[in-house]
């Protein structure tokens, strides 16, 4: 009897430490995307969306390609698992982020980041509207679907305060702050696959084969139509354009490197072992550190303006995910590790 205590009392505190560890993943994850924004505003200075998006995910590649290397023959996928993985590839890199970029292009870091706080509350509801039945620790009470409400109000102000007349670089707009939201869409059903993926495997694997499949879709998107320019001109008349090199500068250079290093290649790895640990809906309030960064650094470093329906909608959004999250841990009962912070 005493050697089955011990045992789960050892179990219990290994829970508790792969826990603690998983919020300090997702917590860390936060931090370094929250400087994603800023980092892509820079490498827009000198070149298209989609070249961006294409040369930050083939950095991120070349972060991935040792855990590949170390994991190639182990890892093997069923049909279903295989189109799963794909499926969450497609959602999680070519969709969302096109999305997100074209919609920072047409809006400010500081707007964009703004948007993204609506994530961690997004995250709870889809948690607990696709919860396994019997599941209670991803499942909303009605605190939570108010705090959803006042997220999606939050949403509604900063929307407002962008501009509907023509769309000017470096000011807010609609068209752009909309796009932002439809990557978060996107980038729920990518968080929610790779969960279900990452009950099998492991979840370093999982992220780098996701992100190298992404980054193969990306490739096929916008390098194929300027490899089929012979055929696709005359029936386009569209000038396709290689991807930039010779004139991009240092600065756009290490912006790149840090956006697909740091701010997707490392950041996914932390998110994605970290909701390997944690209850996705309680991990998402790391996801505030994102937006309040964002939005400082857009601010701060590229002298940008928040309206007073910006800083409403940001307060009402931050104030909906920090209620959610944080109640969710208390509500926790005392023998689940996975709800215990102390």
């Amino acid at each position: 009897m005493c050697d089955i205590k011990d045992g789960m009392a050892k179990h219990s505190i290994v829970s508790r430490r792969l826990s603690l560890l998983g919020y300090g993943a997702c917590a860390l994850a936060g931090c370094l995307w929250g400087t994603g924004f800023y980092f892509g505003r820079l490498a827009l200075n000198e070149m298209s969306v989609e070249h961006m998006v294409l040369y930050r995910f083939l950095f991120a590649s070349l972060g991935m390609l040792p855990v590949v290397l170390m994991n190639w023959r182990r890892f093997r996928l069923t049909g279903g698992e295989l189109r799963l993985l794909l499926l969450s590839a497609a959602f999680g890199i070519p969709i969302q982020f096109l999305l997100q970029f074209h919609g920072l292009a047409l809006t400010t870091v500081s707007h964009a980041s703004l948007m993204v706080g609506a994530m961690p509350v997004l995250l709870a509801a889809a948690a607990a509207l696709f919860a396994a039945k019997g599941s209670h620790e991803e499942r909303l009470d009605w605190l939570g679907w108010l705090a959803l409400t006042g997220s999606t109000v939050g949403a509604a102000l900063i929307v407002l305060g962008g501009s509907r007349g023509t769309v000017t670089r470096g000011q807010p707009s609609l068209v752009g702050d909309l796009l932002v939201v439809a990557s978060l869409i996107t980038a729920l059903a990518w968080i929610l696959l790779s969960k279900k993926l990452m009950e099998t495997h492991s979840p370093p694997v999982v992220t780098a084969y996701t992100i190298l499949s992404g980054t193969a879709m990306l490739a096929v998107l916008i390098l194929g139509p300027w490899l089929l320019k012979p055929l696709l001109r005359p029936i386009t008349h569209h000038q396709f354009q290689p991807l930039p090199f010779a004139h991009i500068s240092p600065t756009a250079w290490a912006a790149l490197a840090i956006s697909g290093l740091l701010c997707t290649a490392t950041t996914t790895l932390l998110w994605n072992w970290g909701i390997h640990h944690v209850p996705a809906s309680r991990a998402g309030v790391f996801l505030n550190i994102e937006p309040a960064l964002g939005s400082w650094l857009g601010v701060q470093l590229l002298g940008e303006h928040l309206g007073p329906y910006a800083w409403a909608g940001g307060a009402l959004i931050l104030t909906a995910a920090i209620t959610l999250t944080t109640r969710g841990h208390q509500a926790g009962s005392a023998g689940d590790p996975e709800v215990i912070l102390e």
